[in-house]
């Protein structure tokens, strides 16, 4: 948890736009389930304004401000009450190239006397009682933060902190003072006397530059900077896993776990009479709060034990990218992905364990355009599934369904348990770990799509994602593909505002058509192809994560359950803002007379999944919505947006606001390598005909996803 990362400069910039306490007030009511006091309001506005004020006078206005943050990744073992230290300065040490921390508390104590004569370990404070001793408290942060579980552990990093009490005197506090008061390299006391000391040390502790790099170690250490899930998954070859549950999500898989070892028999010690209880598990989530993650732990878990385990999913593009980067040379490992539309004849015996991500993506009935109209499902596809396995999980995020044909619902799982006489147990994920963890970017995307009741509000930059509106394709491009030579991943996605040709030729020869086109600028979607086009451009399964998937443009279906670390959004006209309102509208199309290819003839949706037969106006405007809301979550460092109309880009400016590039917008090549995303080649781009993955144990540089 953290209310804020930010450089003082730029904090003492969000302040003077009124935006700071709101900011950290809808924070603080999101992570703690309560509104801030007027105290706490008070103090956010008086001494994080004073510190960075100093900091600035300092000629230190980079030092990065992470404000109101837990000590440790897992609070968990503290439910409702995590500890929050006011402030982390990151930044570089000056003298030695590796980051510089101070733990900070923020008093406005004015008057401080002793509580024993004997002591200075309690204070009085006047009008709030005794307190401990500020040294004391950053004594156990400092312990929290260099301990096996703290955000800094295994980094070599120049670590103290002090109190900053900005509106006492020396004399007003001298308890805190005193030769008894405790000592060490996190007990300095400034006063409003000792600012010019405050001022020098801040010089000697922190560089000029290279706060933001020092910054991102710390994120990543404190789990908000996640390894995306690919990457993740890449690095672990399909034989370990790299993930680190946490909070919630442990819990989750504990769970699931223990139920698994009570329902199912040991594989190594059959059961002589076979236990026929069914359980199943629902567990609701919004984008990025780890559900994925969960999913594939387990699948490597259980597996481990020797369970039978398949883990399905209704996203070819989700399938694909596992497979071409993980499962290469591995039939079996790549056979245990399969989809729902799989299991028409239930397997014999059945499996184990069934793990089915996006339960969303769950259709009325199982069709494969591939088999015969005999092995189509004649029943409802979620009993196949039930039927499938003794233990089912089911990942489900009701607000991603974007067809119409979607009935994933969790009144449809409910009902499909109670049909099976099984035990339904459901859990929900709130915290999110994507978009840089920042909860205010996604409830900020909810609102401007309106799929909430709050009025969109300006996004406020709060340090972990950000945020700007481009003028044209043109520079969203170029953004994206900077950010791509400097190491980053990065696509770009657009509502499906265009026809899309299928390649024409054969093999690779295929040509592709350039059919999103604003103005001058065209460029292809994704491949409509199950294999590879001209120029090695990659099948539409793995455009994602291929590294020749750049020129392309991704819609909803290839994207969802994906991310990268920027993403660049093109709203076409199927949304767009009139007089106040969204209007959603639909496209006709037309063929050109010279090339017979079909182009926009009346600008709005092409989707053939949401055609006037398909869907009404209202489903379609629901559907369009979370289709946007899918493209928009999908980074987790910058969301970059352009709308082919010029009164939606206006709004869009009018809600993103004033966009602060210093110090905000998340610049790959000036991170150290420490703290650069990692985005390894796949298995079949390092090596084509490679073997087997070699088993690949866990040690102590392991890659973690939080």
């Amino acid at each position: 948890m953290l209310l804020l990362k930010m450089s003082a400069r730029d904090l003492l910039g969000l302040d003077t736009r009124r935006l700071m306490v709101p900011h950290l007030a809808a924070r603080w009511r999101h992570f703690r389930g309560a509104d801030a006091s007027a105290t706490e309001r008070a103090a956010w506005a008086e001494s994080l304004v004073s510190l960075a004020t100093d900091l600035v006078a300092a000629g230190r206005g980079n030092v990065e401000m992470v404000v109101e943050c837990a000590a440790t990744i897992d609070e968990s073992d503290r439910p409702g009450d995590p500890r929050l230290i006011d402030v982390v300065l990151v930044g570089r040490h000056p003298l030695e190239n590796r980051p510089s921390v101070k733990l900070v508390e923020l008093k406005r104590w004015s008057t401080v006397t002793r509580v024993e004569q004997a002591t200075a370990d309690l204070v009085y404070v006047q009008g709030m009682g005794a307190k401990t001793h500020p040294a004391l408290q950053l004594g156990e942060y400092y312990k929290a933060f260099t301990s096996d579980r703290g955000p800094f552990r295994g980094f070599a990093f120049e670590c103290g902190g002090f109190a900053y009490l900005h509106n006492a005197t020396d004399d007003s506090v001298r308890p805190l003072l005193d030769v008894d008061a405790p000592t060490g390299a996190v007990s300095r006391i400034y006063t409003l006397d000792r600012r010019e000391q405050l001022l020098a040390d801040l010089r000697r502790s922190f560089a000029e530059d290279g706060a933001s790099s020092a910054a991102e170690i710390l994120l990543q250490g404190m789990g908000l900077r996640n390894t995306p899930l690919l990457d993740a998954m890449i690095w672990s070859r399909g034989a370990d896993t790299v993930f680190t549950l946490r909070g919630r999500q442990k819990d989750v898989a504990v769970d699931i776990l223990e139920a698994a070892s009570r329902v199912l028999p040991d594989p190594r010690r059959p059961a002589l009479i076979p236990d026929e209880r069914r359980a199943v598990f629902l567990v609701t989530g919004g984008a990025g709060t780890g559900k994925s993650a969960i999913g594939l732990q387990l699948k490597a878990e259980l597996e481990a034990k020797g369970h039978t385990v398949k883990y399905a999913s209704g996203s070819r593009a989700f399938n694909g990218a596992l497979q071409e980067h993980i499962g290469f040379g591995d039939r079996e490992f790549r056979k245990s992905f399969v989809y729902f539309h799989n299991f028409v004849t239930p397997p014999e015996p059945p499996l184990d364990i069934l793990i089915c991500d996006e339960a969303h993506r769950l259709r009325a009935r199982s069709e494969d355009r591939f088999k015969k109209s005999e092995q189509q499902g004649t029943g409802p596809q979620v009993d196949e599934l039930f039927a499938a396995s003794r233990l089912t999980v089911f990942f489900m995020d009701e607000g991603q369904s974007v067809r119409p044909k979607e009935v994933g619902t969790v009144k449809l799982i409910e009902e499909a348990a109670a049909r099976h006489d099984a035990a339904l147990v459901t859990y929900g994920l709130r915290e999110q770990f994507r978009c840089g963890g920042s909860g205010s970017y996604i409830r900020w995307v909810k609102n401007l799509l309106e799929l909430t009741d709050d009025t969109p509000e300006q996004w406020t930059p709060d340090g972990l994602m950000h945020v700007e509106v481009v003028d044209t394709p043109e520079e969203l491009e170029q953004i994206i593909r900077s950010q791509t030579l400097a190491g980053a991943s990065a696509r770009m996605v657009a509502g499906y505002c265009w026809p899309w040709t299928k390649p024409k030729g054969k093999k690779k020869k295929k040509r592709l058509e350039s059919d999103v086109r604003i103005g001058s600028w065209h460029r292809p979607w994704n491949a409509k192809s199950l294999s590879f086009c001209e120029n090695d451009i990659p099948p539409s399964r793995i455009w994602s994560v291929h590294e020749n998937g750049l020129g392309q443009i991704g819609c909803v279906y290839t994207a969802q359950g994906l991310e990268w670390d920027w993403c660049g959004v093109i709203m076409g006209e199927d949304m767009v803002r009139r007089d106040g309102k969204w209007v959603f509208q639909r496209g006709k199309e037309r063929k050109d007379p010279e090339s017979g290819v079909k182009r926009v003839h009346v600008a709005g949706s092409f989707d053939p999944k949401v055609k006037p037969r398909s869907v009404d106006d209202d489903e379609f405007a629901l559907l369009v919505r979370q289709a946007y809301h899918v493209l928009m979550t999908r980074a987790s460092r910058a969301t970059v947006i352009y709308s082919t109309d010029e009164e939606t880009r206006t709004y869009l400016k009018e809600l993103v606001g004033e966009v602060m590039i210093h110090g905000l917008r998340p610049t790959t090549e000036n991170l150290p390598p420490e703290a650069r995303p990692v985005h390894p080649p796949g298995e079949r781009q390092r090596r084509r005909g490679r073997g087997k993955r070699k088993k690949k144990g866990g040690g102590e540089n392991d890659l973690r996803l939080f």
